[in-house]
């Protein structure tokens, strides 16, 4: 289309709407006319885009009239009620929350992993970009997948609180600095105290005894890489960081890999870092990773207590290759491919 696409972002002014603007912006997506939708809490405010002041419009079904692409992030309730409007405005939908993910004809995608799958688009204009920690895991299990199948994956997450969004960010920062200034805590967001703190509670409890976060892993995994008979078991923990999911997580392989060939497959892997030098004390962090697109990968190593084992740490930025990054990603290949 001459002179670019005509976008809107939904959910605009929060943690990951501010960032999807940031990232259409940073990796140059040919944008004709942005559109800023919001809540009425939100409307009427500004913000930049290309040096260009930009105003947040109230989100109504009118919003999406000569739309070509809407980023969704406000939200399973606002999508479930709008998404199918977008689409059937000519628009398509990429949406971050859970609303769709697990809808048999909606496609849920990583570049990275299932780039083929947008293709699917065309059953109800709508594509789901996965939870947080699962994109960043596909990323990484991608290469193993394809070179030696996954029978078995264990996780345990380590997820900082802008997953939750602005307000646990604040919540954080106001807890360390009433503990530092000897002052007592106030916990809203979260049921228990966040700062210096690890709460294995992400989302609500099912009756299964996982939360619903881990259930995410579980299911989203699968669909992703394509393939439901992966046992999948997950423990998903709120840690006191600001920016940065990490991941313990421990495969088990169809074929045996050593860790030196898991190491090769990653380093040539689309969209991934190996930082691996444990005499150097190289490894992924979370702040390392905070303001980055890549998944960094280390601790790369044999598990010597099964034949086809191995473990590895998992690090992205949430809120970037989690959501935002993701999701503008799978809309270059949508109008590469697609339009």
């Amino acid at each position: 289309m001459e002179g670019g696409y005509n976008v809107a972002v939904v959910g605009a002014t929060g943690a990951v709407g501010n960032m999807m603007v940031e990232v259409l912006q940073e990796r140059n997506f040919p944008v004709n006319n942005l559109k800023l939708l919001a809540s009425e809490r939100s409307a009427g405010s500004t913000m930049l885009f290309h040096g260009k002041v930009h105003k947040v419009d109230l989100l109504t079904p009118e919003s999406f009239e000569g739309i070509d692409v809407a980023l969704f992030s406000a939200g399973g309730s606002v999508s479930k009620e709008f998404a199918p409007i977008a689409a059937d405005r000519g628009a398509v939908v990429v949406d971050n929350s859970s609303a769709f993910r697990m809808e048999p004809e909606v496609p849920l995608v990583v570049p990275e992993v299932n780039p083929h799958q947008i293709a699917g688009f065309r059953n109800r204009g709508i594509i789901a970009n996965p939870n947080c920690p699962t994109i960043q895991m596909g990323v990484a299990l991608k290469p193993i997948y394809d070179a030696a199948g996954i029978e078995r994956i264990v996780v345990s997450t380590y997820q900082a609180v802008s997953g939750t969004g602005k307000r646990a960010i604040q919540e954080l920062q106001d807890q360390s600095i009433s503990i530092f200034n000897f002052k007592p805590v106030k916990t809203e967001v979260y049921p228990h105290q966040i700062a210096f703190n690890c709460l294995p509670h992400i989302d609500v409890f099912l009756e299964n005894g996982y939360t619903r976060e881990e259930m995410k892993m579980v299911n989203e995994t699968r669909k992703i890489l394509e393939d439901p008979s992966i046992r999948v078991t997950a423990t998903t923990v709120r840690v006191p960081v600001f920016y940065g999911h990490s991941e313990s997580v421990n495969v088990e392989t169809k074929k045996k890999l050593s860790a030196q060939e898991v190491k090769e497959l990653l380093a040539e892997a689309p969209g991934v870092v190996v930082v691996d030098d444990p005499e150097k004390n190289l490894y992924p962090l979370a702040i390392n990773a905070a303001g980055k697109d890549e998944t960094f990968v280390g601790r790369i190593r044999e598990d010597e207590s099964i034949e086809r084992g191995i473990n590895l740490w998992i690090v992205a930025d949430n809120i970037r290759k989690g959501a935002a990054t993701n999701a503008v990603q799978i809309a270059e290949l949508l109008i590469r491919d697609y339009f």
